[in-house]
């Protein structure tokens, strides 16, 4: 039998769907096909409705060689696993003649512990564990969350908080869970041989398909010790989201609190040398932070630095000393004895890491008004570490619907450690980008809309015209309205000030869960909904609902962001444009995904209103317009407001 080619596998997979064939799909997977079996690495741009995921998981199934999937966000690993594969797989068993295995793989806290279930939680002030169960009033939320967790656990197959629902509060899922660090290891928990964490790799394994996140992959990149089984493939859904989560992982945090908890800890199962100089230590790290002011440290100062010194050494000899003593007075000594090394081993690692002081880390203090100060340590970049962790050994196809700046992938590129498109050379890895387009036609179903007129956004004060400009930009298009603001504050006063001037109702985030919010506001059409960074990323309301988007102002960089600053001024240092390299592509970045919420059908018409005229003025509003859908671009407010109206009008003919 012949062997089934490409196109015919996409029909089948498409119709399997129930979707449409595009020709960006089309060219997406001849695409990935090329650069699997050439062993190269791909970028691509994928629009949204282009149906990406079959655009790289046909040719990737049809390869045969095994492939790591990973996503930033849990409702894309979702689809994937329980709607995109499956049916797939059904689609092109008959044409491949076998049926590829898939599984999902994420970190071991987001799986049930059973030997945490039915032990117990190692208790900081006293000896051995303490049962959650008993310690929580039944009658108390966390009391039914933890009586609901003990019934479940006897019926779920996988064990995923994920599969869990309603879900359960972040307090209660920390009684039954570990990290990597607290687990005692299958060969020596009671419970190893039904762990669900470890079935879930066992499954991983043996799959053809390996579905994760990409917090997943950063730790099997960084850690060293693989997580992920080998693969020849890897393909990294929502690119645009991976150097944020990477630096994520690879950042270091130390709080007075933390120091606590490892003090308590530890101290009953080290000697009392070594648990008095721990808390010692304690004691000066935290008098230190009392007096901590927010901000990049340049260089870490005195007392800091002999703080962290006394706290690193009393680690290391708490370290020493838990490895050597036994206690057999203490109930469940290896899980207590566990959970205090995970805890004195983050200590000791990020006072060493900071006291150490690498060029290329970046330390600074912040204060939060709920949880007080704490001190943290961030890479200056991830590209070098990205280049030679991602790139060496395997295919890499990166995609999302915004990878495309200013015109070219050479700035999402040069992120990923990766040297200008077509440059050659011995240890570079090769790639290519491709934009394969979207389904929609932009110039006709949107326009953008720049209120010129505005005064420039200052970093305080209240922007008075804005406002007004906001409400009758809601009021020409009766509802309808996705606001996404640069700050909380800004969300807040916008939605105070529009409550007390239209007769709409008006969501804000933070008031309700995000998933409530969505779901309100597409339920009604004249409903607005406002919010900060997860509503420019996390939105997807086609049809009427959804028929003007504001940003509020172009969002850069908090100018005091400690990290941000840092990566700027070292590509200045370094002959660049620190602004644009920096400051200018984060903004690109969201703005391509904030005015993407707009079109999300063939039908979706509307308008995405840029509430900054730097947009229209700056000589750096080309680069960023050039980033964003090619939608007809106009600087007329009546022309904005007509075109609003006008919409509201059809939606309202139709009945929506």
């Amino acid at each position: 039998m012949t062997k089934p080619s490409l196109p015919e596998l996409l029909h089948a997979a498409v119709t399997a769907v129930g979707g449409t064939e595009r020709p960006g799909q089309a060219a997406m997977a001849e695409a990935v096909a090329e650069a699997v079996d050439d062993q190269s690495h791909l970028l691509v741009q994928a629009g949204t409705g282009t149906g990406k995921s079959l655009g790289y998981l046909v040719p990737a199934l049809a390869h045969g060689e095994r492939v790591v999937v990973a996503t930033a966000t849990l409702a894309l690993q979702r689809q994937l696993v329980e709607r995109d594969l499956p049916r797939t797989v059904d689609a092109l068993h008959p044409l491949l003649r076998r049926r590829p295995q898939f599984a999902m793989l994420k970190g071991r806290s987001n799986y049930l512990c059973l030997h945490r279930l039915h032990e117990g939680v190692p208790q900081d002030e006293e000896e051995g564990l303490f049962d959650p169960f008993e310690a929580a009033a039944p009658s108390s939320k966390l009391g039914q969350d933890l009586i609901r967790l003990r019934d479940w656990s006897d019926e779920t197959e996988t064990g995923d908080r994920d599969d869990l629902t309603p879900g359960v509060s972040d307090r209660a899922w920390a009684q039954v869970s570990v990290s990597s660090r607290e687990c005692l290891s299958a060969s020596k928990c009671a419970y190893g041989a039904e762990c669900f964490a470890e079935a879930a790799r066992e499954r991983a394994k043996l799959a053809d398909v390996v579905v994760t996140n990409h917090a997943l992959l950063a730790i099997d990149a960084i850690e060293g010790a693989p997580v992920l089984p080998q693969h020849e493939v890897l393909i990294i859904d929502e690119a645009h989201e991976l150097v944020s989560r990477v630096t994520g992982v690879a950042t270091g945090e130390l709080t007075p609190g933390q120091v606590n908890r490892a003090v308590r800890r530890a101290a009953k199962l080290v000697n009392e040398k070594a648990a008095d100089a721990l808390q010692t230590a304690s004691e000066g790290f935290e008098r230190v932070m009392e007096l901590a002011l927010p901000g990049r440290l340049e260089e870490v100062p005195e007392d800091l630095n002999y703080a962290l010194l006394a706290l690193r050494d009393a680690a290391r000899t708490v370290i020493s000393a838990l490895g050597a003593t036994r206690d057999k007075s203490v109930q469940d000594e290896d899980a207590v004895r566990k959970q205090a090394l995970a805890s004195v081993e983050s200590i000791h690692g990020v006072a060493e890491r900071i006291t150490h002081g690498s060029e290329y880390d970046v330390v600074w203090f912040e204060r939060h008004d709920r949880f007080g100060a704490s001190l943290r340590v961030a890479p200056l970049s991830v590209s070098g570490l990205l280049r030679e962790k991602l790139f060496t050994e395997r295919s890499v196809v990166l995609t999302s619907a915004t990878l495309k700046l200013g015109g070219d992938f050479n700035g999402v590129g040069a992120s990923l450690g990766l040297s200008p498109e077509g440059v050659e050379g011995e240890d570079l890895p090769q790639w290519k980008g491709l934009d394969v387009g979207s389904p929609f036609d932009y110039p006709k179903q949107g326009i953008l809309y720049v209120a010129r007129h505005l005064a420039t956004p200052g970093r305080e004060g209240s922007r008075t015209d804005m406002l007004d400009e906001l409400a009758e930009l809601v009021e020409a298009a009766g509802g309808r309205t996705l606001g996404l603001f640069s700050s909380m504050r800004a969300a807040q006063a916008a939605a105070e000030e529009l409550r007390g001037r239209l007769d709409k109702p008006i969501l804000l985030q933070g008031e309700e869960t995000l998933g409530e919010l969505i779901k309100n506001f597409a339920a009604d059409p004249e409903t607005c909904l406002f919010g900060t960074l997860s509503l420019w990323q996390g939105v997807d309301v086609p049809g009427a609902s959804c028929q003007l988007v504001v940003m509020d102002r172009i969002p850069f960089p908090r100018p005091d962001d400690p990290l941000m600053s840092a990566r700027q001024k070292a590509v200045e240092e370094a002959g660049g444009n620190g602004f644009m390299a920096v400051a200018a592509t984060h903004a690109a970045l969201l703005m391509a995904q904030g005015a993407g919420r707009l079109v999300r059908a063939t039908g979706d018409k509307g308008v995405v209103a840029v509430l900054d005229p730097r947009l229209a003025n700056a000589r750096y509003g080309s680069y960023l317009r050039a980033s964003l859908p090619d939608f007809w671009y106009t600087t007329d407010r009546n022309q904005a407001r007509r075109s609003l109206a006008a919409i509201d009008a059809a939606a309202k003919a139709d009945g929506r």
